[in-house]
Formats: C-alpha cells, structure tokens, sequence
C-alpha cells in the first residue's frame, strides 16, 4: 500500500510557479491550443459535466468556437438525439455516461443505429471501481473509435488500472469542488490537495490527465498544466454567466446565478448520498468574455515559464510558498 502520509500535500494557494527567461516579445504569441484525442482546442480548459454548468446551447457554441465539451449525464435520455443533433450541425459530439445496467444498453443502442460519439467520459463519483473496469473494457470493445475518459480518481494505481482497461485519459479530483462537501461528509478526497494528487498521478500516466476541481483563479490552469494536466475541467468559475443553465436571482440589487453539485440534494431530487450543495454564484456576462480572460492570462503564463506553447510551462521550477500538511481546513 502507499504511503501517502509521507508525501508532501499541497493544493493551488501554496503553490507558486518561478519564471524563466522570456523568448516572445507579445503575449498574444503564445499558443494556448491543445490536443484531446484527434481535436486541437483553443483552451486546455472545459466546463465541469454538471447540469448547473453546461447544456444542449452552450455545448453547441462552445464546439462551433474551438473549445472542448463534455455534456451531463442527467437526462440520459436525450443522448441519443443530442449526439445526431450535433453530427448534424457537423460538430463532435462530448457525453457522459454511468455504470448503471441501463447504461450497456445505451452504447449497445449507439452500436446498433450506427452512431460513434467522438467522445464518451465515464462520469463516477468512485471511478477506482470493478464497475468502471468493466465499463471501458465494454465501450471500447463496442466503439473503439470513441475517445474515453473515465474518473473521477486520486491515486496512481488507479491511472495505471483504467489506463490498463482502455481508457484513453483519467480524470483526477475526489471531492475538491466548490459545490463539493465530499470530504465533510466521507472523510475522504482530495480536497485541500488536489494539486499534490494531481502530480502524484501524472507521474504514472501514459495518456492524458484531466484535472477536474479546486480550480479558484485563471492562475490555476497553468498550474494544472504544470503538474501534469493535459486539460482543466472547472465548475464555479464557468457557472453564473449568460448562457450557464441555472436561474438568475437578483439579492439586494446584485445578480446572481444558482450552482449545484452533481451529488447534491438539487441534482438527486431527495436528500440520500448526498455529497454536493447548492449555491449562488455571482452573474459574470457573456462566458465569451471570460474564456477570452482565461486565453490571455494563459498566454501570460507561458511568457513567463520562457516559452511558446503550453509544454513549456511543464517545465518550469516551483515553490511551496507554504505549507498545508496540517493546516486544517484550508
């Protein structure tokens, strides 16, 4: 068994990235795109598989614009018809999927009709299970040309066991979320530490990491990247705008959008295992705007990390600008 205890937590606030001579004359020379199977995004960023996050709309312009999708698996009934939507309109089609028995004859539905969606995610809460083997082993022996994700994990052993299933990337984050109160109510997660989990299973991948929670500011994305993500999922920094799902509600004069997790009362219509919570986040516009933001602060990073492109950033020095090992909460 490892020995965790060992090994020295951190999660964004302690960390700080050190900068390297800079070879751009103009941020705007810096190339933030990145490759997901056989797609070149603009961002290694994508809104958190919620319903409170993203939607039919959204997923729409947000693959007409260059960026990376993954649909909920909430309405698993409209999948079908989501994907032959968007193959329609000549865009890939991103969905999620679970383990429930019902789930199998989901993809043995897609087999027979025909349909490759050119990305599936197993979305589980505990995805280091038996089921999830099972799983990736069965989507890809039926759609081998699907690219899969499957998570959500924390440990090295289990990028090794889904990679070794078939998984074409893992996602890394138990619980770190804003909208996630996994650790409170289980004990268990990375929450506090996702970016120490996060290196520890990008030392053992072969294949992409995806890292998914506990994402606060722009900064967080390059230091995603520098330990070892290939993209950033984000849940409350990509809710609240425009085109996010979720009602708007205006509090003394100020606007408002709601936020839920995937395990939260809201999302499971009953309070039984529940992990996640509701919430207001603030309004924030156009969520154009604010991928533009993510883009130019990104491209910033990789000035500083000496570089072009976003493997430069891999390569640069860091500090621990503080310790978190026993800390408490954070």
């Amino acid at each position: 068994m490892s020995n965790y205890f060992s090994m020295e937590a951190f999660d964004y606030d302690d960390i700080q990235l050190v900068p390297n001579k800079g070879i751009i004359k103009s941020r705007s020379e810096a190339d933030t795109s990145v490759k997901l199977g056989n797609r070149t995004f603009k961002l290694p960023v994508v809104p958190a598989n919620m319903e409170s996050v993203i939607n039919d709309n959204l997923a729409i312009w947000l693959a007409q614009n260059g960026y990376y999708y993954v649909m909920h698996r909430f309405q698993p009934e409209k999948r079908l018809n989501f994907i032959k939507m968007m193959h329609q309109k000549g865009l890939f089609a991103s969905i999620s999927v679970g383990i429930k028995d019902s789930e199998y004859d989901f993809i043995d539905k897609l087999v027979s009709e025909g349909i490759t969606p050119e990305y599936i995610t197993i979305d589980v809460a505990h995805g280091h299970s038996v089921f999830v083997i099972k799983m990736i082993k069965y989507i890809k022996s039926k759609l081998p040309d699907s690219f899969l994700t499957a998570g959500n994990i924390a440990t090295p052993e289990a990028v090794r066991e889904l990679e070794n299933a078939g998984a074409d990337a893992t996602k890394v984050g138990v619980g770190p979320g804003k909208a996630c109160i996994t650790k409170l109510k289980t004990g268990f997660g990375t929450g506090g530490w996702q970016l120490a989990a996060l290196r520890m299973c990008s030392k053992v991948a072969s294949k992409p990491i995806i890292a998914d929670g506990g994402i606060r500011h722009n900064g967080d994305i390059a230091k995603s990247v520098r330990f070892g993500a290939t993209m950033v999922m984000i849940g409350s920094m990509l809710a609240g705008h425009e085109e996010s799902p979720g009602n708007v509600i205006k509090i003394d004069g100020k606007t408002y959008k709601q936020y839920w997790g995937s395990a939260s009362e809201v999302q499971k219509g009953a309070y039984r295992n529940v992990e996640g919570k509701q919430m207001l986040v603030d309004y924030r516009g156009s969520i154009a705007d604010t991928l533009t933001e993510m883009q130019e602060d990104l491209q910033s990073a990789i000035s500083y990390a000496g570089g072009k492109t976003l493997s430069s950033i891999k390569l640069v020095d860091y500090v621990i600008v503080k310790s978190s090992i026993f800390n408490g909460d954070k």
